[in-house]
């Protein structure tokens, strides 16, 4: 009767228009009722309240992230999804923010979808990726009222080629000769094989201690040399720009582990055998291929994290940190 005698003024609050792509979900006195619309739709003031869902297609785009491959190549990737709203009353009393949801979860199946896949199968196989995607996002999104009817894979850039197309690095700084001795020689080492002395071989040759692998018993560790070759970069803008401590567990070759630390926070930064004074910031564990690989300049952190070959106990941002140290080395 109130609502009579008013209306000329209630009107303004009590009747909505909702259009044919719309829908309008209303809860009277907290209690949800089917679907408003489309037309004209008669509210109680005070007594209900009402949230509009919009039933056109919409789009939202996945931004581009880092993703390491099967065989350990990173790429920049990103996707555009097209979804709609099949369920108005799931899609509000499901999830709160239906936009990120369905973002994070497009994000997640592609990141897992990619992790198993080499580059070559990235490339060559984009529309099969896109429809498995399409199908792993539905079967979690439909519980929310909303299906996404399109997913299309954006491969933006690849940051480092696959780990077995890498050519071998150059002997472009004296350091990097160094880090080569240590492993035995020149690259031919590194790749697995032995290249004939010729006229333009040069051997380094220590004058004041036998070679290394002369006798029995006193050949240096890779591990050990790699980490000992860092220490002609160390220096106070180095620990300026890292200002962390790190210990490294490496597993050598012959499957006992050896531990070493880096410690850039003080002075100009120490690198030596065994655990730290301290406590480190982040404690690394990877194997002594995996080391050598960094050290060349063959892998990058982020790429050994993402691939498993790098594990990370402690703040993984300090960890990456260890680009600014792989940078020093040139």
């Amino acid at each position: 009767m109130l609502l009579m005698i008013t209306f000329p003024i209630s009107g303004w609050f009590a009747l909505k228009i909702v259009p044919t792509y719309e829908r309008m979900i209303v809860f009277r006195l907290g209690r949800i009722r089917t679907p408003q619309g489309p037309g004209m739709v008669l509210l109680l003031p005070f007594i209900d309240s009402f949230q509009r869902v919009d039933l056109r297609t919409r789009a939202f785009n996945v931004p581009p992230c880092k993703l390491a491959s099967k065989d350990g190549a990173v790429l920049s990737v990103g996707a555009d999804v097209q979804f709609r709203i099949w369920d108005p009353v799931l899609s509000v009393m499901t999830v709160k923010d239906l936009n990120t949801a369905a973002r994070m979860t497009a994000q997640n199946a592609m990141t897992q979808a990619l992790l198993r896949r080499s580059l070559r199968d990235i490339q060559m196989e984009k529309l099969k990726i896109s429809e498995q995607l399409l199908l792993e996002i539905n079967d979690v999104t439909r519980a929310w009222g909303l299906e996404v009817d399109r997913v299309e894979l954006a491969v933006e850039a690849v940051l480092q080629p696959p780990q077995d197309s890498v050519a071998g690095p150059g002997l472009d700084s004296p350091l990097q000769q160094l880090i080569l001795h240590f492993l035995g020689g020149g690259m031919s080492a590194m790749a697995g094989g032995a290249l004939p002395p010729g006229p333009d071989t040069v051997e380094m040759v220590n004058e004041a201690e036998p070679p290394i692998g002369a006798g029995p018993g006193s050949k240096q560790p890779v591990a050990e040399g790699l980490l000992t070759a860092l220490q002609p970069s160390l220096s106070e803008a180095l620990v300026s720009q890292v200002g962390a401590c790190y210990q490294f567990n490496v597993i050598l070759s012959s499957g006992t582990q050896s531990t070493y630390f880096l410690d850039l926070t003080t002075g100009q930064g120490r690198v030596g055998c065994g655990v730290p004074d301290g406590i480190p910031d982040v404690v690394v564990e990877m194997a002594e291929a995996d080391l050598r690989a960094l050290m060349c300049r063959e892998l990058r952190p982020l790429g050994a994290y993402m691939s498993g070959r790098l594990k990370v106990k402690g703040d993984l941002a300090v960890a990456m940190k260890l680009e600014a140290v792989l940078r020093a080395l040139k």
